[in-house]
Protein backbone atom coordinates (compact mmCIF):
# COMPACT_ATOMS: atom_id res chain seq x y z
CA UNK A 1 0.00 0.00 0.00
CA UNK A 2 1.36 3.45 -0.86
CA UNK A 3 1.48 6.30 1.59
CA UNK A 4 2.31 5.81 5.28
CA UNK A 5 1.65 2.44 6.92
CA UNK A 6 2.27 1.90 10.65
CA UNK A 7 1.62 -1.58 12.02
CA UNK A 8 1.67 -2.71 15.65
CA UNK A 9 4.30 -0.21 16.74
CA UNK A 10 5.54 -0.16 20.29
CA UNK A 11 8.31 2.17 21.34
CA UNK A 12 9.91 3.47 24.50
CA UNK A 13 13.01 4.96 26.05
CA UNK A 14 15.37 3.91 28.81
CA UNK A 15 16.13 0.52 30.31
CA UNK A 16 15.22 -1.50 33.37
CA UNK A 17 13.24 0.27 36.07
CA UNK A 18 13.77 3.59 34.30
CA UNK A 19 12.18 2.53 31.04
CA UNK A 20 9.17 4.48 29.82
CA UNK A 21 6.85 2.93 27.22
CA UNK A 22 5.67 5.72 24.95
CA UNK A 23 3.67 3.87 22.26
CA UNK A 24 1.58 0.73 22.62
CA UNK A 25 0.57 -1.29 19.53
CA UNK A 26 -0.06 1.76 17.32
CA UNK A 27 -1.52 0.97 13.90
CA UNK A 28 -2.49 3.63 11.35
CA UNK A 29 -2.53 4.39 7.63
CA UNK A 30 -2.34 7.66 5.76
CA UNK A 31 -3.17 7.32 2.08
CA UNK A 32 -2.11 9.63 -0.76
CA UNK A 33 -4.59 12.46 -1.05
CA UNK A 34 -5.51 12.37 2.63
CA UNK A 35 -4.93 14.68 5.61
CA UNK A 36 -4.95 12.78 8.90
CA UNK A 37 -4.82 14.72 12.16
CA UNK A 38 -3.19 13.00 15.10
CA UNK A 39 -4.52 14.70 18.22
CA UNK A 40 -3.65 14.28 21.86
CA UNK A 41 -2.33 16.12 24.89
CA UNK A 42 1.34 16.80 25.52
CA UNK A 43 3.11 13.57 26.43
CA UNK A 44 0.66 11.35 24.56
CA UNK A 45 3.29 10.15 22.06
CA UNK A 46 2.49 12.32 19.02
CA UNK A 47 6.07 13.46 18.50
CA UNK A 48 7.35 9.89 18.76
CA UNK A 49 4.93 8.81 16.03
CA UNK A 50 6.22 11.67 13.87
CA UNK A 51 9.85 10.69 14.47
CA UNK A 52 9.14 7.09 13.50
CA UNK A 53 7.12 8.06 10.42
CA UNK A 54 9.86 10.43 9.29
CA UNK A 55 12.56 7.81 9.75
CA UNK A 56 14.39 9.61 12.56
CA UNK A 57 14.13 6.44 14.66
CA UNK A 58 13.39 2.77 14.02
CA UNK A 59 10.43 1.25 15.88
CA UNK A 60 11.40 -1.20 18.60
CA UNK A 61 8.35 -3.32 17.81
CA UNK A 62 6.19 -3.38 14.71
CA UNK A 63 6.86 -1.78 11.32
CA UNK A 64 6.74 1.61 9.63
CA UNK A 65 6.71 1.88 5.84
CA UNK A 66 6.51 4.76 3.40
CA UNK A 67 5.51 3.71 -0.12
CA UNK A 68 6.36 0.12 0.74
CA UNK A 69 9.76 0.56 2.37
CA UNK A 70 11.14 1.62 5.75
CA UNK A 71 11.81 5.38 5.89
CA UNK A 72 14.82 5.30 8.23
CA UNK A 73 18.12 6.10 6.63
CA UNK A 74 16.55 7.21 3.35
CA UNK A 75 17.19 10.97 3.75
CA UNK A 76 14.97 11.51 0.72
CA UNK A 77 12.63 14.46 1.14
CA UNK A 78 10.76 13.59 -2.03
CA UNK A 79 9.74 10.36 -0.28
CA UNK A 80 9.03 11.67 3.22
CA UNK A 81 9.41 15.29 4.35
CA UNK A 82 9.08 16.51 7.90
CA UNK A 83 8.21 19.71 9.73
CA UNK A 84 9.50 19.23 13.30
CA UNK A 85 8.40 21.26 16.29
CA UNK A 86 11.79 22.99 16.47
CA UNK A 87 11.64 23.74 12.72
CA UNK A 88 15.22 22.60 11.93
CA UNK A 89 16.13 25.65 9.86
CA UNK A 90 19.66 26.96 9.20
CA UNK A 91 19.94 30.37 10.87
CA UNK A 92 22.75 31.59 8.64
CA UNK A 93 20.81 31.03 5.43
CA UNK A 94 18.09 33.17 3.95
CA UNK A 95 14.43 32.23 3.84
CA UNK A 96 14.50 31.09 0.20
CA UNK A 97 17.68 29.04 0.65
CA UNK A 98 16.12 27.25 3.63
CA UNK A 99 12.98 26.43 1.66
CA UNK A 100 15.02 25.10 -1.25
CA UNK A 101 17.47 23.02 0.81
CA UNK A 102 15.75 19.68 -0.02
CA UNK A 103 16.09 20.39 -3.75
CA UNK A 104 19.89 20.38 -3.76
CA UNK A 105 20.11 16.58 -3.79
CA UNK A 106 17.02 15.96 -5.88
CA UNK A 107 16.62 15.56 -9.61
CA UNK A 108 12.92 16.38 -9.33
CA UNK A 109 11.68 19.82 -10.27
CA UNK A 110 10.58 21.54 -7.08
CA UNK A 111 7.42 23.44 -6.42
CA UNK A 112 8.45 27.05 -7.09
CA UNK A 113 9.52 29.23 -4.21
CA UNK A 114 7.27 31.98 -5.57
CA UNK A 115 4.20 29.74 -5.29
CA UNK A 116 5.09 28.66 -1.75
CA UNK A 117 5.83 32.24 -0.71
CA UNK A 118 2.44 33.35 -1.98
CA UNK A 119 0.59 30.47 -0.35
CA UNK A 120 2.25 30.90 3.05
CA UNK A 121 2.77 34.68 3.14
CA UNK A 122 6.57 34.52 3.08
CA UNK A 123 6.98 37.54 0.80
CA UNK A 124 7.26 40.25 3.48
CA UNK A 125 10.37 38.60 4.97
CA UNK A 126 11.70 36.51 2.07
CA UNK A 127 14.84 38.69 1.87
CA UNK A 128 15.86 38.01 5.48
CA UNK A 129 17.97 35.32 7.07
CA UNK A 130 15.79 33.01 9.12
CA UNK A 131 17.58 34.07 12.31
CA UNK A 132 16.03 37.49 11.77
CA UNK A 133 12.45 36.19 11.62
CA UNK A 134 9.82 35.41 14.25
CA UNK A 135 8.89 31.91 15.40
CA UNK A 136 5.66 32.08 13.42
CA UNK A 137 7.53 33.10 10.28
CA UNK A 138 10.09 30.32 10.81
CA UNK A 139 7.29 27.81 11.20
CA UNK A 140 5.84 28.76 7.81
CA UNK A 141 9.29 28.58 6.23
CA UNK A 142 9.61 25.03 7.59
CA UNK A 143 6.21 24.13 6.14
CA UNK A 144 7.26 25.53 2.76
CA UNK A 145 10.48 23.48 2.92
CA UNK A 146 8.40 20.36 3.59
CA UNK A 147 6.21 21.05 0.56
CA UNK A 148 8.88 22.05 -1.95
CA UNK A 149 9.45 18.54 -3.37
CA UNK A 150 5.77 17.54 -3.31
CA UNK A 151 6.71 14.53 -1.13
CA UNK A 152 4.92 11.22 -1.12
CA UNK A 153 4.42 11.60 2.64
CA UNK A 154 4.53 14.81 4.70
CA UNK A 155 4.80 14.57 8.50
CA UNK A 156 4.21 17.70 10.58
CA UNK A 157 4.50 18.16 14.34
CA UNK A 158 2.40 21.09 15.63
CA UNK A 159 2.76 23.19 12.44
CA UNK A 160 0.26 25.88 13.54
CA UNK A 161 1.44 26.39 17.11
CA UNK A 162 2.87 29.87 16.45
CA UNK A 163 0.22 31.08 13.97
CA UNK A 164 -2.66 33.49 14.39
CA UNK A 165 -5.98 32.45 12.88
CA UNK A 166 -5.37 34.00 9.46
CA UNK A 167 -1.96 32.44 9.00
CA UNK A 168 -3.04 29.12 10.48
CA UNK A 169 -5.63 29.07 7.72
CA UNK A 170 -2.85 29.55 5.16
CA UNK A 171 -0.94 26.60 6.63
CA UNK A 172 -3.92 24.29 6.74
CA UNK A 173 -4.97 25.30 3.21
CA UNK A 174 -1.47 24.49 1.95
CA UNK A 175 -1.64 21.05 3.57
CA UNK A 176 -5.03 20.33 2.03
CA UNK A 177 -3.75 21.45 -1.38
CA UNK A 178 -0.72 19.15 -1.04
CA UNK A 179 -2.99 16.24 -0.17
CA UNK A 180 -5.26 16.90 -3.11
CA UNK A 181 -2.16 16.82 -5.32
CA UNK A 182 -1.35 13.32 -4.02
CA UNK A 183 0.69 13.69 -0.82
CA UNK A 184 -0.22 11.66 2.27
CA UNK A 185 -0.27 14.21 5.11
CA UNK A 186 0.03 13.31 8.80
CA UNK A 187 -0.33 16.27 11.18
CA UNK A 188 0.32 15.84 14.89
CA UNK A 189 -1.48 18.63 16.71
CA UNK A 190 -3.77 19.64 19.53
CA UNK A 191 -5.10 22.55 17.43
CA UNK A 192 -8.82 22.45 16.53
CA UNK A 193 -8.01 24.48 13.41
CA UNK A 194 -6.12 21.45 12.10
CA UNK A 195 -8.91 19.09 13.10
CA UNK A 196 -11.42 21.05 11.04
CA UNK A 197 -9.59 20.46 7.75
CA UNK A 198 -8.62 16.82 8.34
CA UNK A 199 -10.18 13.99 6.38
CA UNK A 200 -9.78 11.78 9.47
CA UNK A 201 -8.95 12.44 13.09
CA UNK A 202 -7.06 9.98 15.28
CA UNK A 203 -6.42 10.45 18.97
CA UNK A 204 -3.49 9.31 21.07
CA UNK A 205 -3.92 8.94 24.81
CA UNK A 206 -0.94 7.68 26.79
CA UNK A 207 0.48 6.06 23.68
CA UNK A 208 -2.70 4.25 22.66
CA UNK A 209 -4.60 5.09 19.51
CA UNK A 210 -8.35 5.51 19.03
CA UNK A 211 -10.48 6.95 16.25
CA UNK A 212 -11.46 10.53 16.90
Amino acid sequence: MSGLVVRGVGHGYGTGSGRVEVLHDVTLDVSPGEVVALLGPSGSGKTTVCHLAAGFEEPQRGTVQVDGRPPYGAADWSLVAVVPQQHGLVDGLGVEDNVLLPTYRSERAPVSFADLAAALDLGPFAHRRVGETSLGEQQRVAVARGLVLAPRVLVLDEPTGHQDDDRAELVTAALVAAARAGTAVLVASHDPRVQRVADRVLRLDEGRLADG
